[in-house]
C-alpha cells in the first residue's frame, strides 16, 4: 500500500518521496511520487492523558477505552499512557486492572501514575485527602497490579529516594512533578535517576533568581527531559519559547487531556473531582484551579509550530522525544522496518489519514 505523500519525516529529516506499507510495517520510503501537499510523520505519542471523549481513565471500562481510543486517533495519537491522578488506593488498583493489555488501537503503552506521592504545597487539582507520603509497599502494590511505565512524584519528600530506586528497579520512568523541590533537592533526585519533569512550570516551585528550583535545574541539565502543555493557557508563549531555547531536543509535548477533550462544554469528572468546561475554555475545578486540558496532540503540534518552532522539531516533540523518555525505539518513528503507526498531514497541518499497525483508522 502506498500512502500517496510528497515526503516523509524520517529520523527527524524530511525525505522526499512516497511511503510503502505492507502487513503493518513500513517497507520503503523515498519512492517516486507525483503527490503534492501531504507529508507522512510518525504517529504521536502522548505521555499524559487523564481522559478523552467523555471517558475518565480512572473509571474506564473496556468499551470506554475503545471510545476514547477512537477519538485519540482522530488527533493523530497512535500510542499513549492513560494517566491516573491521585485517588484512593482501591480506585488506583482497579484502574490499573482495567487498563487494556495488548492489541488496542491506539497502543496503550502503560499507565502514568501521577501521584499520590506529591508535595502538599503543589497539589494543583489533586485531592489533598488522597495524597500519601512515600510508601514503597503501596508502590509495589501498584506495580504488581498493572503495567506502570511512568511515575510522577515529588523527589524532595522524605522517603522518596526509596520510591525512585524501586521504580527504576521495575523499569518505570520516574518524573518530578507536583513538587516543591529546591535546586539542591532537584539535583539529588536527578542524580538518583529521575529523568524527566511533568508539565514543566505547572504545579511546582516557581523559578526565582536565587531559588531556581526544579525548573532551573531541569532546564540546565542536558540529561533531563522536560514535558510541557502548549494549550495557550498553562504556559505563556514567552515561557514556551524560553523552555525551547534552553532545552530544544529534550522537550516533549503532552496534552494532560481530560474527559472533556474532543467533547462538548459541560461538566465532567477528573477522578472524583468535578470539573467544568466552558465553551472554548479549559477545565476548572469549582474553586477555579486549572484541571487538565481539552487539548488534542495535533493542536499541541500546531501551537508549538505557530510559535516559530520548525515543523520537524514540533512533530519531534510529539513523537521521537516522548519515545526517548520511555527508552522505546518502537514508538514515534517512521523508517523502514518500523511499525506503520503514521499520520498523514496536509500543508495546513490538517490530518488526512492515521494508520495504526498499518491499518487505516482515520481517513479524512
Amino acid at each position: 500500500m502506498r500512502l500517496d505523500v510528497e515526503a516523509a519525516l524520517v529520523r527527524g529529516q524530511l525525505v522526499p518521496g512516497d511511503v510503502e506499507v505492507e502487513e503493518g510495517i513500513v517497507v520503503e520510503v523515498g519512492l517516486p511520487t507525483s503527490a503534492r501537499g501531504c507529508i507522512a510523520v510518525p504517529g504521536f505519542v502522548d505521555l499524559q492523558v487523564n481522559g478523552f471523549a467523555g471517558v475518565d481513565f480512572l473509571a474506564a471500562s473496556t468499551a470506554d477505552y475503545a471510545r476514547a481510543g477512537s477519538a485519540l486517533l482522530e488527533g493523530g495519537v497512535t500510542a499513549y499512557q492513560p494517566t491516573f491522578i491521585t485517588a484512593p488506593e482501591a480506585v488506583m488498583l482497579e484502574a490499573l486492572r482495567a487498563m487494556p493489555a495488548n492489541g488496542s488501537s491506539p497502543r496503550v503503552i502503560g499507565a502514568h501514575v501521577e501521584g499520590p506521592f506529591l508535595s502538599p504545597e503543589r497539589l494543583g487539582t489533586h485531592p489533598r485527602e488522597h495524597r500519601r507520603d512515600p510508601d514503597v509497599g503501596l508502590l509495589d502494590r501498584f506495580l504488581d497490579t498493572g503495567r506502570v511505565t511512568e511515575l510522577t512524584l515529588a523527589p524532595e519528600l522524605a522517603g522518596a529516594d526509596a520510591l525512585i530506586r524501586r521504580a527504576l528497579e521495575r523499569d518505570v520512568v520516574v518524573s518530578a512533578g507536583h513538587t516543591n523541590a529546591t535546586a539542591a533537592q532537584a539535583h539529588a533526585g536527578f542524580d538518583l535517576g529521575v529523568s524527566t519533569v511533568s508539565h514543566l512550570f505547572n504545579a511546582m516551585r516557581p523559578f526565582r533568581s536565587r531559588d531556581p528550583g526544579v525548573i532551573g535545574v531541569a532546564l540546565t541539565r542536558p540529561n533531563v527531559f522536560v514535558q510541557m502543555i502548549v494549550d495557550g493557557h498553562h504556559l505563556a508563549d514567552e515561557t514556551v519559547r524560553l523552555i525551547w531555547a534552553a532545552a530544544a531536543g529534550r522537550v516533549a509535548l503532552v496534552t494532560d487531556a481530560t474527559a472533556g477533550a474532543a467533547g462538548n462544554p459541560g461538566s465532567y469528572l477528573l477522578g472524583d473531582i468535578a470539573i467544568e468546561i466552558a465553551d472554548g475554555g479549559v477545565p476548572l475545578r469549582e474553586d477555579g484551579v486549572l484541571a487538565g486540558t481539552v487539548l488534542t496532540m495535533i493542536d499541541a503540534v500546531r501551537n508549538l509550530h505557530a510559535l516559530g518552532i520548525s515543523f520537524e522539531d514540533a512533530v519531534g516533540a510529539a513523537t521521537s522525544v516522548p519515545a526517548r523518555i520511555l527508552d522505546r525505539t518502537d514508538l514515534g518513528v517512521l523508517q523502514p522496518g518500523a511499525a506503520a503507526d503514521l499520520v498523514v498531514l496536509d500543508d495546513r497541518l490538517e490530518i488526512v489519514r492515521v494508520l495504526c499497525g498499518g491499518e487505516a483508522r482515520v481517513v479524512a
